[in-house]
Order: C-alpha cells, then sequence, then structure tokens
C-alpha cells in the first residue's frame, strides 16, 4: 500500500486531536502572506495590534464568525489567550455574581478538570456523572434536573478523549448555560441563543494553539468579583475590543483565514453535512468489522474524536506504524484509553477518512 493512498504529496493526513491540521489554502494564503502582508511591508505578526492594518484584520475576523454562527447582536467575542483551561476559572469569578453555587455535568475529563476548579470559587452540584460507564455516555436529557437557584449550568459537549457528544443542547430554562466547545464548535450549525457562554481553545477547529475564543451574552458581562485579577474579567475585554493587552495576534489572524475559508465551503451547514458523512462512513467501517470497535454509545459518538480499538492490543504498535507510512499520522488513542483515535476536525479532507478506511481494511486482512 506505500505510497498508494496520497501520491505526489508531501503532507500527511494529521488525525491529532490537537494541535488540530488547519485546511491547506489556509497554510498556502498564510505562506504567501508571511513576509507582507497586503504591501504593508511586514508580517502580521511583526504589526502592532492597534495599528489600522491589523485592527482590519480583526474586525473581518470577527464579522466573519458573526456571520458563520449567526451570533446575536446582544452577545460580545473576545479573542483571549489562556486557553479553554482559563475559563474553567473566568466562567464562576464572572458567573457567580452573588450566588454560590452551580450545577456541572461531568461526561469526561476536560469536564472533570471544569468541575475541579469550579470547586475552587463555588459550591459546585454535580447534574449528572457518566464515570460509571468510563464516559462511554451521556446522560438522559429526560433525567437532568437543574437547580433554578444555581448561577450558571456549564457542560462539555464532545469530549476528545473517549469521544463522547452529546446529541442535544440542555435545557436549562432562565439559567444561563456555559459550554467549553473546543473540540466541536463550528461543526455543526448552533443556535447560539441558547447559551449564556461559549468558550473554545482554537486549535482544533479554529486555528493555531495560543487563541482562546469566548462568546458571551452581554447582560452576563461586567459581574466579576472585584477580588480578582482585572486579566480575568470578561468586561476587561469587552470594553477594550480584546485589545486590552496584546493579543494572540498571530492566531487571530490564522483564525480569521479558516473563517473566511469555512465561508467559502458554504458555511457552517456545508460543514455539518461533511463532518456527518465523514463520521458515519468511519464508524460503520468500524462496526461492519470484528477486528475494530468503538466502546461509545451509538446515540452519542463524537462526530469530530473517534477512537477504536483493535482486537488484539498486541497490534497496535503494527498498525501506528504502518499507518504511519502510509501517511496516516497521529493515530494513537489518548494514554487513558489506548488503541486508536481519529480526530477528523472540519480541515480533515473526506479523502482522509477514504484513506484511513482503505488502510485499516487492508490492515485487517493481513493481520486478521
Amino acid at each position: 500500500m506505500d505510497g498508494n493512498i496520497r501520491k505526489h504529496m508531501s503532507r500527511v493526513y494529521n488525525f491529532s486531536a490537537g494541535p488540530a491540521a488547519l485546511p491547506i489554502e489556509v497554510l498556502q494564503q498564510a505562506q504567501a502572506e508571511m513576509l507582507d502582508w497586503h504591501g504593508s511591508g511586514m508580517s502580521v505578526m511583526e504589526m502592532s495590534h492597534r495599528g489600522k492594518d491589523y485592527m482590519s484584520i480583526a474586525a473581518k475576523a470577527e464579522a466573519d464568525l458573526r456571520q458563520l454562527m449567526a451570533i446575536p447582536a446582544n452577545y460580545k467575542v473576545l479573542f483571549l489567550q489562556g486557553g479553554a483551561s482559563s475559563q474553567f476559572s473566568m466562567v464562576p469569578i464572572n458567573l457567580l455574581d452573588t450566588k454560590k453555587k452551580a450545577d456541572y455535568l461531568l461526561t469526561g475529563q476536560w469536564s472533570k478538570k471544569a468541575v475541579a476548579e469550579a470547586k475552587r470559587y463555588c459550591e459546585v452540584n454535580v447534574v449528572a456523572d457518566t464515570s460509571s460507564s468510563n464516559f462511554t455516555t451521556v446522560p438522559d436529557e429526560s433525567s437532568l434536573g437543574f437547580d433554578a437557584e444555581a448561577a450558571y449550568v456549564h457542560y462539555t459537549p464532545n469530549e476528545t478523549i473517549v469521544g463522547v457528544e452529546f446529541p442535544y443542547i440542555p435545557d436549562t430554562g432562565d439559567v444561563p448555560l456555559a459550554v467549553d466547545m473546543s473540540s466541536n464548535i463550528l461543526s455543526r450549525q448552533l443556535d447560539v441563543s441558547r447559551f449564556g457562554v461559549i468558550y473554545a481553545g482554537a486549535q482544533k477547529n479554529i486555528g493555531p494553539a495560543g487563541l482562546t475564543i469566548v462568546i458571551i451574552r452581554e447582560d452576563l458581562i461586567g459581574h466579576a468579583d472585584p477580588a480578582m485579577p482585572v486579566m480575568f474579567d470578561y468586561k476587561t475585554h469587552a470594553d477594550n475590543d480584546s485589545m486590552y493587552n496584546t493579543p494572540p495576534t498571530y492566531s487571530w489572524y490564522v483564525a480569521g483565514l479558516v473563517f473566511d475559508w469555512l465561508l467559502k465551503q458554504g458555511g457552517i451547514a456545508a460543514m455539518e453535512a461533511t463532518n456527518k458523512r465523514k463520521a458515519e462512513k468511519l464508524y460503520k467501517a468500524i462496526d461492519d468489522s470484528d477486528f475494530y470497535s468503538n466502546p461509545v454509545a451509538r446515540n452519542c459518538r463524537s462526530w469530530m474524536n473517534v477512537p477504536f480499538i483493535l482486537a488484539n492490543a498486541e497490534l497496535d504498535a503494527a498498525f501506528l506504524q504502518q499507518a504511519a507510512a502510509n501517511g496516516l499520522h497521529t493515530l494513537k488513542g489518548h494514554r487513558s484509553v489506548g488503541g486508536m483515535r481519529a480526530s477528523i476536525y472540519n480541515a480533515m479532507p473526506e479523502t482522509g477518512i477514504d484513506a484511513l478506511i482503505e488502510f485499516m481494511k487492508e490492515f485487517e486482512r493481513t493481520q486478521a
């Protein structure tokens, strides 16, 4: 099979969970503009973030993201640093206000970290905990009972490690819903008005590491604990158009290129159709085989992160070695789960899925 999967291509199919693959067209544009952005005589990474050239880049990126996600006018879009992990603190710091408790859904390692951090600031009510299933399920929507007095409800709709994704948005009534959408933002259409706060680290579906996007309803801004650092107050960033300090300028610029690319693909509706097809195709290949298996309940399998286990774990090393030789990289599963994991974000072309399936079938044929 060597050489057949990606003829005349030096680039590999990168199935990394993050930092993840970027669209080739975006990388080529960034390359073309590296030394001289639009006749400015300098690279974007050299520009003053307050200069007119960079301000135009920042404004276009925000406008394109607003268009892609149909973000309502009463929501602010913030371009921050600190990764999604900093939001584990910023959410309670900003949303608790005078309240003392919050509801959390615990469905994987990332929501587990969010719960642990929130406990530093408030009483955490774990509404649902799926650890008994090794996080291979999500709670039934009808089983969720939220506290009307909670400051907010937090959940992680897609857990990258085990590959479980909520098929629904929890109905929290008047209580604001905060969501860590790092690994599935921009992958399917979404009603932003259902959420109080959406946050996402960039390095999976948005752009390079270093940027974190926060989409927050305006009435939730301005209530941070005054004893907390000013950089952890959403109002600081909202009042300064994310320019209170020097933002991650180059990551913001590349994210803007990704947003433009997504619009040219037909927007989120088109990406949703492609992502659904990609995921279904890969899961079918796994389910049709006795050689591979996926542990996640079928109603909540992730579109973005597809783990699979070989019937004989002793073949894992050979699988990874031969996959890499065929241009299929970063398929090793998370150390806490084992096996394989294919992360198939927006930038993974459908040809990459086809190549992986072809390899899986050939490996099974030769090893089974």
